[in-house]
């Protein structure tokens, strides 16, 4: 009796040790300038952990930065990882230096960092960091999204185009060069010349004094701007409107917000996110543990334009015809380049680039 009761004990105490090696998980998502309900990066990513988290019952929330300062972003992962979150998912370049500290120090805490690159992991921009293993950096290939954008826009008769670009950052210029890419490519196939304004805001939301260089652009004859960083595009669609003119969208199928939305540049930020915590649960963390993946056509259907009937809203260019250059970017018989460094070079089209 005396040598159950003494396992018994022993049995107790050992309890409190296993339930907290194995701790509750809870998922967390942390915003970068924006939004939860940003209507594109931070609400793609959020939706992802929400979908995912109410279908395996899993305990989930967000968290808000206070200001735009990787101060602001690490006391709200300090805050997650207090109040218990075990997988944080964080969406945009903004958080690499964030990354750097944090990825450190909380080596039991998994993060899942999406479009954040190898160019993003550091303080200073003279030192770069590796992924440590309990972290993941996924990247997509904006420039083939972009690509397809421009070459649709052209296919289906417009000539005189603009790019607005929120800040010049690499995921944004890879968008901006693959959609003068594509639509020189549609341009030269055509055998017409066609105009770019090409240009950047310096932020991720509109303002005044972008709605009214876009009120230029489209007073000026330009028909439609690719607008492309976070919620820049309420300037470009509100200058659209005012001229009857039309915007293409970015990240996220943005066809709801606005009749003049012709089409979006997508890239799969909700399935990806989804993808990694499904595989992440299932065990198979080894397979993404301390790597910076990167996600194309050739991987899946990471990145194009969206097909359902609601969002395509072209006046001839066809799915069929989408389909088939979407295919030769796929296969390789296109290649779209990645360069960020260098314009690409065009043949029937003029770029203006803008200050």
């Amino acid at each position: 009796m005396k040598k159950f009761l003494a396992l018994f004990l022993v049995l107790a105490l050992m309890v409190p040790c296993f339930a907290f090696a194995e701790a509750t998980p809870k998922l967390a998502l942390v915003t970068d300038v924006g939004t939860i309900d940003d209507e594109s990066f931070n609400q793609a990513c959020w939706q992802a952990v929400e979908a995912y988290a109410k279908a395996n019952n899993i305990e989930y929330t967000y968290y808000q930065p206070t200001a735009d300062t990787t101060d602001a972003r690490l006391v709200k992962i300090d805050q997650a990882v207090n109040e218990g979150a075990t997988v944080i998912v964080m969406p945009g370049y903004l958080f690499g230096a964030t990354l750097v500290t944090c990825m450190e120090d909380y080596p039991e805490v998994t993060f899942i960092a999406v479009d954040v690159a190898a160019g993003d992991l550091t303080l200073d921009y003279a030192t770069f960091v590796e992924p440590a293993a309990n972290t993941v950096c996924l990247t997509f290939s904006e420039e083939q999204a972009g690509y397809l954008a421009g070459y649709a826009a052209v296919k289906d008769g417009y000539t005189k185009l603009g790019f607005l670009g929120g800040m010049a950052v690499p995921a944004v210029i890879r968008y901006g060069y693959g959609f003068v890419q594509g639509a020189d490519k549609a341009a030269a196939e055509l055998d017409k010349q066609i105009e770019i304004n090409y240009t950047y805001g310096g932020q991720f939301q509109g303002s005044p004094e972008i709605t009214a260089k876009m009120e230029g652009w489209y007073q000026g004859g330009t028909e439609i701007v690719f607008a492309c960083g976070g919620g820049i595009y309420t300037s470009a669609v509100e200058a659209a409107n005012k001229y009857n003119a039309k915007v293409i969208g970015v990240d996220v199928d943005q066809y709801y917000i606005d009749e003049c939305i012709v089409t979006s540049a997508m890239k799969g930020l909700q399935n990806v996110t989804e993808t990694v915590l499904t595989e992440y649960f299932a065990g198979n963390w080894a397979n993404y543990s301390g790597q910076i993946k990167n996600y194309s056509l050739q991987e899946g259907e990471y990145v194009g334009l969206p097909t359902a009937e609601g969002s395509w809203r072209f006046n001839s260019f066809t799915v069929e015809e989408y389909n088939v250059i979407h295919d030769a970017v796929k296969n390789g018989e296109v290649v779209v380049s990645n360069d960020t460094e260098n314009a690409p070079a065009v043949t029937n089209s003029t770029v203006n680039y803008i200050q």
